[in-house]
């Protein structure tokens, strides 16, 4: 059962088909009450308007025998004392029940100066008044409203299930009797089971219909979706980052989700190729020193008199500093949080610049909130940059600029060309006037410095300084800043 409603498809199916099943269920309850009650009710008006023409009749005084109301077709009806003595009945009445009185026989008639003296009685009772519910009638006064009861009457051998309608009227001669009329629900019984046929046979039919149409629409609906895993798993088979899922023409959920995927599986190749490169040019960097330390070391083995021991020390020193880069970068690309301690920039500055020629350091005091390593290597590596190109001077400035401080490192140097002032920052770059072993170093030192002001959450860009040479401009929220917390 898992595996068989184990797709969304399945359950999108089922879960419609039986949502609709309860709302015809519901609604076809409701219809079936409704048209038994409204035909029910349209019997019973029926019954009660027989009942109210026979007690018209009694009220003005007709002979039971002469009633009209008793030769009705298809309508029994029943005359009762306050006693429950039937006094009147339809001629072809055999049988009855639902009304209280199941005899079909009235009882015998009386004679004439029987009638007479009722009649006297009566009007001598009139004269006196009476007592109890009698009161509630004046004679010849029919009572507002009926009662209805149901039942089943047989008339010339055909028995049907009736509504009765009972309706009392004061009679002048006879006192207070009862008239009960019925009428036939053959009508009702026909109607709702005609409907709950319609509905058994039509119901199943229509949850097959929407089954079906919501099986085929959903398939549609999800159809790019089995083309993006198909082409996310072919992706995965194949390691090839460079194709990608297709994007349906619309501009749905699905369409955004394919859009989404592509971006993802763009961002993951480019990942992935600049990890390649990254590990290719590192490879590059490594095997340069160790290969020239190697010939040393092998050349002072074979002939100790020529051992270069100050390249040597060089080339450790070259290696020992490039590990050091790639660690630094291995931690930050593994998404090390800075330590958040307050950090004076102006003392920084001051401190990296100690020792060096031709630098001036400007300054006001600015905090910022950070790991003072790594802001201190930032520093480090953009006056280790501009000692490279600079001809006679090196300006540090520190200022407060908003809620940002802004470090900014010039040189009088040749500068950098547009075109170049971002791809400088990429790892293993180096300008063609940087390639020497000597100065250029290994292209490490200012896409260090970028992802250092990136986690701090900062910006650090290449610009012109006003002496013509390079600016480098270091961007940090300040300590307590919106933009504050550094980046993980």
């Amino acid at each position: 059962m898992s595996r068989l409603f184990g797709s969304v498809r399945s359950r999108a199916t089922l879960g419609a088909t039986l949502v609709v099943a309860v709302a015809l269920v519901a609604a076809g309850a409701a219809v079936l009450l409704s048209l038994r009650a409204n035909l029910t009710g349209e019997a019973g008006t029926r019954a009660e308007r027989s009942a109210q023409a026979v007690a018209s009749e009694l009220a003005a005084r007709i002979p039971l025998d002469k009633l009209s109301g008793l030769d009705a077709e298809d309508v029994p009806v029943q005359v009762v004392d306050e006693d429950g003595v039937l006094l009147a009945a339809s001629e072809d009445l055999e049988r009855i029940s639902g009304t209280g009185t199941a005899e079909v026989t009235p009882a015998p008639t009386r004679s004439g100066a029987d009638d007479d003296r009722d009649r006297e009685d009566g009007d001598r009772d009139d004269d006196s008044g009476r007592s109890g519910d009698d009161e509630s009638l004046e004679p010849g006064e029919i009572a507002q409203g009926a009662s209805y009861t149901n039942g089943t009457a047989t008339i010339d051998g055909d028995t049907e299930d009736y509504r009765f309608a009972a309706v009392e009227v004061e009679t002048p001669d006879r006192g207070r009797l009862t008239v009960h009329a019925g009428s036939p629900l053959a009508a009702e019984h026909s109607a709702v089971g005609t409907a709950l046929t319609a509905m058994l046979i039509g119901f199943p039919l229509l949850l097959g219909v929407v089954a079906g149409v919501t099986w085929l629409v959903t398939g549609r609906a999800l159809r790019p979706v089995e083309g993006i895993r198909r082409e996310m798993a072919a992706i995965t088979a194949s390691e090839d980052l460079r194709r990608r899922v297709p994007e349906p023409a619309t501009h749905d959920e699905i369409a955004r989700l394919a859009r989404t995927t592509n971006a993802t599986l763009a961002a993951l190749e480019a990942s992935v190729e600049r990890q390649r490169s990254f590990v290719a040019d590192a490879s590059h960097e490594l095997r340069s020193p160790i290969a020239s330390l190697r010939t040393q070391l092998e050349v002072a083995a074979a002939h100790p008199e020529l051992l270069d021991l100050d390249g040597a020390v060089e080339d450790t020193v070259r290696l020992q500093n490039l590990a050091g880069d790639l660690l630094l970068l291995a931690r930050l690309d593994a998404g090390e949080r800075p330590v958040g301690t307050r950090v004076d920039l102006a003392a920084l500055a001051r401190e990296e610049a100690a020792g060096r020629e031709g630098v001036t350091v400007e300054a006001e005091p600015v905090e910022v909130s950070g790991s003072r390593g790594q802001l201190g290597r930032v520093l480090a590596n953009l006056l280790d940059n501009a000692e490279r190109h600079a001809r006679e001077r090196i300006t540090v400035t520190v200022r407060r600029e908003g809620g940002e401080a802004v470090v900014g490192v010039a040189d009088d140097g040749e500068g950098v060309a547009e075109a170049d002032r971002e791809r400088i920052f990429e790892r293993f770059v180096r300008l063609d006037a940087a390639r020497s072993r000597d100065d250029g170093g290994a292209g490490l030192g200012l896409a260090i410095a970028r992802d250092v002001a990136v986690r701090h959450g900062g910006t650090l860009t290449a610009g012109a300084a006003p002496a013509g040479g390079a600016l480098f401009e270091l961007r940090l929220p300040l300590a307590g800043a919106g933009r504050g917390a550094p980046r993980a």
